[in-house]
């Protein structure tokens, strides 16, 4: 990468209340700490040379000295050991410290709560879950949320190394739950079957409740965050079948939200005029009919709608790959997987492309791979993600 600027200055904090640490992680977010950062990560416990990490980011040996001096100051950073060089003394090589910060993610659905924690590396480290009626107020779930990030984050026996709360690691808590809303400013809009969320600014209440940062946004974006993350490349989208019907979208390597986070809004295309109602006030959406088909017991009808809706996002979109998600396709996947297929292959076969039919598969972290997303939305900008 050689389009790297030379100097090294940190980027601005953002949010309140942050313990040290946790004040010290947000502010090393530069562009070159990033690319520095994201490269000590990739490189694991074995490690990497400064000269490595010169060598791959265009950046002077100098500069990598001054960044990864500054990372070594809050813990970030360490050595591991030296390694033979092919001439000269050995190299000195730098390992990240995986758990020297953490970061939770919150699964908001619209009738259970699931929260992570995660080291610097994204390695679950705790974990918790409750039931919660999404209807019952702001109030009441605003402090369902901070009790569960607490109780996981002030918990010993849950964490593998000492209570987050003690110590100020914690970069923040990422959410994720049903859309529509606002992923910029953190406020929600109508809710599908919510509405007396519109207008309620969640990541402001958050944030003062818990005194850390906080970043909202919807659960297929997150979840799409997470898979691209992992390693998923190309253009793909993820569906996510649970309580609701939504997508992530992943273009260029990067999620793509729209200017008003409006993309992804898969489940209320409309695809039979004059259908069954649906919570979002239209008739014949695809989650409408979807979810009818589910609560019939006629899951292959489910799929085939599914598989429409995925056929159209192909049309649009020319992309490489569907993901399917969500806690209704993970009661049955293979009907799922193979009805969705069947009707992308039928539309390739259509278009005399039978051999480049989009393929279909499981997304990968299973019933938390949402949360876990979450927690990305406050790694990705510590790595050099800006879609985190």
């Amino acid at each position: 990468m050689n389009s790297a600027r030379s100097g090294s200055g940190a980027g601005s904090t953002a949010g309140a209340g942050a313990g040290a640490v946790g004040a010290n992680l947000l502010a090393v977010r530069s562009h070159n700490t990033a690319l520095v950062l994201d490269l000590l990560r990739t490189a694991g416990p074995d490690g990497i040379s400064r000269l490595e990490l010169a060598e791959r980011t265009g950046l002077t040996p100098q500069a990598v000295s001054k960044i990864t001096a500054r990372l070594r100051e809050p813990g970030l950073v360490t050595e591991a050991g030296r390694r033979a060089s092919t001439g000269g003394k050995p190299r000195t090589v730098l390992r990240l410290v995986p758990e020297a910060g953490h970061a939770v993610g919150v699964h908001l659905d619209r009738d259970e709560l699931r929260v992570v924690l995660v080291d610097l590396t994204g390695t679950v480290v705790g974990e918790r879950g409750a039931p919660l009626d999404l209807g019952a107020g702001a109030a009441v779930v605003v402090e369902a949320v901070a009790r569960e990030v607490e109780g996981l984050a002030g918990d010993p026996a849950r964490l593998t190394s000492a209570p987050l709360a003690a110590d100020g690691h914690l970069l923040g808590v990422g959410v994720a739950l049903p859309g529509p809303l606002d992923h910029i400013h953190g406020v929600l809009h109508r809710v599908t079957g919510f509405p007396e969320w519109d207008g309620f600014p969640l990541r402001d209440a958050l944030s003062r409740r818990l005194g850390v940062p906080v970043v909202v946004d919807k659960d297929t974006n997150a979840a799409a965050l997470g898979l691209a993350v992992g390693g998923e490349g190309g253009a793909f989208a993820y569906l996510h079948l649970g309580t609701g019907l939504g997508a992530g979208l992943v273009i260029g390597g990067g999620v793509h939200r729209g200017a008003r986070t409006g993309a992804g809004e898969f489940g209320h295309q409309v695809i039979q005029l004059d259908g069954p109602p649906c919570d979002c006030g239209n008739r014949g959406c695809i989650e409408a009919l979807c979810l009818a088909a589910v609560g019939r017991g006629d899951v292959g009808e489910a799929a085939r709608v599914l598989g429409a809706g995925a056929a159209n996002l192909v049309g649009l979109l020319d992309i490489d790959l569907v993901l399917l998600g969500g806690r209704t396709v993970a009661a049955d996947p293979e009907p799922f997987v193979r009805g969705v297929a069947a009707v992308l292959g039928e539309r390739a076969r259509r278009e005399g492309a039978d051999e480049a039919a989009v393929p279909v598969r499981v997304a990968s972290g299973g019933a938390r791979g949402v949360a876990e997303g979450a927690a990305q939305l406050l790694l990705g900008p510590l790595f050099g993600r800006a879609d985190g």
